[in-house]
């Protein structure tokens, strides 16, 4: 069916410029609204989700994880094996702020690092259609990134038990985990908890304690190409 912007908006009781928005990835539509797009072109919800974002959800690959996961070492070679770019959301803010992530918080707090990144993140699926990218461990905190997130990309949650976590991070020089914490373990223990069921929402989780960094990427070639077969 060849529907107009206007003829749709006048079909379903949804505004063309909320129609336009969400068509364009720049707004995020609710149930009711979906559920009365849906009846208006004659689908279900649950098909109208599946075949619109399929392609897009092949494209580019999120890895979600806290500090110390891998992501920055397996994003690269995953993206080297798959024929894709690589990108860390981190540099993308961080270019964009022209301050370093410190800085922001210091200077700025984290509600403003937040909307900073939703906005990097909502420009950067706009421009890349296949592209692996890491994005930072609190995004999932964030329930409007971290949804414009899961409906757009494929993404994958690289775990690691919480004693790798922390020896990834120290070995990179990074001391700030502990610096001045008597709990340092025990808070991260507390974060992960925390955390587990956003990042389980994922489509793919690759354990990287268990199977290590390079075994890792070929591990998750696998399970992507699973995955994508199973989209088809």
């Amino acid at each position: 069916m060849a529907w107009t912007l206007a003829e749709l908006s006048s079909r379903c009781g949804i505004s063309q410029r909320f129609l336009s928005d969400v068509e364009a990835g720049r707004a995020n539509i609710s149930v009711v609204n979906l559920q009365a797009l849906a009846h208006a072109v004659g689908t279900t919800a649950s098909d109208l989700l599946a075949g619109g974002n399929a392609a897009d959800r092949r494209g580019c690959i999120a890895l979600l994880g806290f500090r110390g996961s891998g992501k920055s070492t397996i994003g690269p070679r995953l993206a080297s094996r798959l024929g894709r770019p690589f990108f860390e959301l981190d540099g993308l803010i961080e270019a964009e702020a022209g301050l370093s992530l410190g800085e922001i918080f210091a200077v700025h707090g984290e509600r403003w690092y937040r909307r900073l990144e939703f906005q990097v993140l909502r420009r950067f699926l706009d421009q890349h259609d296949r592209a692996v990218f890491a994005t930072g461990g609190g995004i999932v905190t964030d329930s409007e990134a971290f949804d414009m997130l899961m409906q757009r990309c494929t993404s994958v949650w690289l775990k690691a038990r919480p004693a790798d976590h922390l020896d990834r991070v120290l070995k990179q020089g990074d001391t700030r985990p502990t610096a001045g914490r008597q709990h340092a373990m025990a808070d991260l223990r507390g974060l992960l908890a925390e955390r587990e069921p956003l990042y389980s929402r994922a489509d793919a989780t690759l354990d990287t304690s268990a199977v290590g960094i390079a075994g890792g990427v070929e591990t998750l070639v696998q399970q992507l190409r699973a995955l994508e077969a199973r989209q088809a």
